[in-house]
């Protein structure tokens, strides 16, 4: 008889094989389920050999995803009118063409809350891939439980890939945000400018917070007075909202104008030109991201040029490399370029 304190025992899961085999999670999907392209002959009999030892059967759902039944690539983004997003989904979809693979595309419009509802849709269509791109909101309440959806997701074999701040623990796509506002701050200074607002998103909005605190790095030390911060929406309508808002301040005492990204600086030059003050002329304009319009208004937006499409890729060949990881967790950080442009023409400084 069964002794009362022996109850049974949990099955093993992929993740044990995995780590009995020393080999990725994705990886050991595929070698017992006869996937084995990309997957080396001596990791495969590994992992045959660590499934045997712990009597491991595997999960139909391993099965779907490693056998490709699903050739499926889930983009998830914040807002799809952002050309920022668009850029990075062209990336994205140049990488997964190659490898045979579609891209399907989700919008948060900004929410955490629906952020985890998609993923949550999306474990149950078992899509090869799931990128997720966009700042991490803190104070949102939903970082764990999206942590704990995707871990579920990985675990049947999927393969996870953010493009955002590294603070879950998954391989991640970062954006030097911070170096590249202390860049331009410094140009900026070095164009002859001193005295700055900087339009900003709320603080909980991580890539704004980086992007204000980088500007205000590098100011710092030059002698200059603390820039005016105006917080707005961290959208087009936003920066027209925080320039018109200025206007009706005044803004004697401001020679330019940092927006934390290129949508609100645009949305910011309409405001000024619809209140009779000219762009590049009365006040300086700069954004961040470099999106394809910034060539495109009048004048030309002064920017931090971000590999957006590059940034796709990226992602989706850290997708893809989890097969041969061995189980690291792999990133990597794209960086940043200043490009000064007519909205800010070199100034002689006081």
């Amino acid at each position: 008889m069964t002794g009362m304190h022996d109850g049974p025992k949990s099955p093993p899961t992929l993740h044990d094989v995995a780590r009995e085999a020393g080999v990725s999670i994705a990886t050991a999907s595929r070698a017992l389920n006869g996937s084995t392209r990309n997957v080396r002959s001596e990791n495969a009999s590994r992992v045959r050999a660590a499934a045997a030892k712990l009597g491991y059967q595997p999960h139909l759902s391993a099965q779907a995803i490693a056998k490709g039944s699903t050739r499926t690539v889930a983009l998830v983004v914040r807002d799809v009118a952002d050309p920022y997003f668009s850029a990075i989904a062209a990336g994205v979809s140049r990488a997964a063409e190659a490898d045979r693979l579609i891209v399907t595309m989700a919008v948060a419009e900004g929410s955490p809350e629906r952020e985890l509802e998609i993923v949550r849709t999306l474990r149950g269509q078992r899509p090869r891939v799931i990128i997720v791109a966009g700042s991490r909101v803190d104070g949102a309440g939903t970082g764990d439980a999206l942590a704990e959806e995707l871990r579920h997701y990985r675990t049947a074999g999927g393969r996870v890939v953010l493009i955002s701040q590294q603070d879950l623990p998954f391989p991640t796509v970062t954006i030097d945000n911070r170096g590249g506002a202390e860049r331009l701050a410094r140009a900026l200074l070095g164009a002859g400018y001193r005295r700055f607002a900087v339009f900003v998103a709320p603080a909980a909005i991580r890539t704004s917070r980086d992007r204000h605190e980088g500007f205000l790095a590098g100011l710092r030390g030059c002698g200059v007075p603390e820039p005016l911060a105006v917080e707005t929406g961290f959208t087009r309508e936003g920066g027209y909202e925080a320039a018109r808002r200025l206007v009706a301040r005044g803004f004697e005492d401001v020679e330019a104008v940092f927006a934390v990204n290129d949508v609100m600086a645009i949305g910011a030059m309409t405001a000024f030109r619809d209140a009779g003050v000219v762009p590049g002329a009365d006040i300086g304009v700069a954004g961040f991201d470099d999106i394809a319009s910034a060539v495109d208004v009048v004048p030309a937006l002064t920017s931090v040029a971000v590999p957006l499409r590059e940034a796709g890729t990226r992602a989706m060949r850290l997708a893809l490399a989890q097969d041969e990881a061995a189980g690291a967790e792999l990133s990597a950080e794209m960086p940043t370029r200043v490009v000064l442009r007519d909205s800010t023409p070199a100034r002689s400084a006081p």
